[in-house]
Formats: C-alpha cells, structure tokens, sequence
C-alpha cells in the first residue's frame, strides 16, 4: 500500500487554511470521543465529517502500536478496510522530557487500562514533583486513508509546560494542566476558537487540510 511520507505543519497561520476550504467533502473521522469530534468539526466546517458514533460502529480499536503514526494509521486502516471509504483517524501524545518522554503514546491511559483525565493528571503531577524542568509537548499525528486506500501522514505540534495545579474548565484530556508557549492561560482557560489556533490538532489539520486542497486542484 503506498505510504506517504509525514508532512509537517504549515509555519504560517492555521486558519489561513480554514478560511480558504471552497470544497464539500464526505470523510470518516475513525475515533468514538465526543470531544475531539466536535474540534474537528470546527476545524472543517465545510466538510461532512461522520463519527464511528454516526456510523454506528461501536468496536473499540486496539491501540497497539508503539508511535502515534502507528496508532493513527491501525484505527484507520481498520475503518477503511470496514466501510471502503475516505477516512482519518489521529493519534495524540503528551510529552514530558523530564519523564523519559511519558507519557507519550500511552496518554490516554497513562494511569492504567481503566484511566481518566483525574487519574491521568494525578499521575502525571506527583510525577513531577521532583523535577525542577516542567517542559512538555503536545503531538498529534493523523493519517489519512484516500478512496485509493493511500495512506498520509500529517504532524502539528506545540510546546508549552506542565503546571502545578489545574487551571480553566475548557477542552478535556490534559489542558487544565498544560499552558502552551502562546499565552499565559492553560489549554482549559481558553475557548475553542482559541485553542484551535494554535493547538497540535490544530496544526496537524492545517497540514491536512493543505494537503487536501493542493489534490483537490491537481
């Protein structure tokens, strides 16, 4: 199957893209999390985005690979080789240097199979109460799987610190604890037209949407 390779972020701003989508398309987003659902809804609003909710697929898809492009690209594949359409699927890691890089490809169940974002976040700060160097990332990879069954890769990426306590009743995951380089507030204090602007979602849908819009001209 032919495999792109990963395009990283446009450097100029995200919504230069949205503004610019002239195009309707049908894509499946491959993931059951009513949270991210809504982000990239609002990050392509002029494309008709179906959840496995809306398709009524409920099986969980095992997350076994050992890197966000993989991870990304297994719940993809899964629901290309189910409905034999567009789809995309993403992957998201929190990354934490001073942790050896954790919690990384296992963010989403840092505290054990049955986490959530208490215990996650619980974790993760009694973690850190050592470490003088709170640095952290966020990283999100999609892969996006054409009607030809090609697979790409699109990265974005934003760098920030982890804080002491929880800030902010926005977003889910990670933001009450996590203030990127592009503010003074937690992901969590800031509305989702803010946050979309310059999260790693974000991005990585820019690098998507680039992508969709030089095929589209082609």
């Amino acid at each position: 199957m032919p495999i792109s390779k990963i395009k990283e972020e446009p450097s100029f701003g995200v919504f230069h893209f949205f503004a610019e989508i002239i195009f309707a398309m049908d894509l499946i987003f491959a993931s059951h999390n009513d949270h991210k659902c809504r982000e990239i809804r609002a990050l392509l609003p002029d494309a008709h985005v179906s959840s496995l909710k809306d398709l009524n697929f409920t099986d969980e898809i095992p997350e076994t690979g050992t890197t966000l492009e993989a991870n990304a690209a297994i719940k993809a594949q899964r629901i290309y080789d189910e409905f034999g359409k567009a789809v995309f699927a993403d992957d998201t890691g929190l990354i934490v240097p001073s942790l050896n890089n954790e919690p990384g490809v296992y963010s989403a169940r840092y505290a054990g199979e049955n986490a959530n974002a208490e215990s996650n976040m619980a974790k993760l700060l009694a973690n850190l109460e050592q470490q003088a160097d709170r640095s952290a990332y966020f990283e999100t990879v999609i892969c996006f799987i054409n009607a030809k069954g090609e697979q790409h890769f699109f990265r974005g990426r934003v760098d920030g610190e982890i804080l002491m306590h929880k800030h902010g009743e926005e977003g889910f995951g990670y933001d009450p604890i996590f203030k990127p380089k592009e503010g003074n507030r937690s992901f969590a204090q800031m509305s989702s037209i803010e946050k979309n602007r310059i999260s790693h979602r974000g991005r990585a849908l820019a690098a998507f949407i680039q992508f969709l819009q030089s095929t589209e001209k082609n």
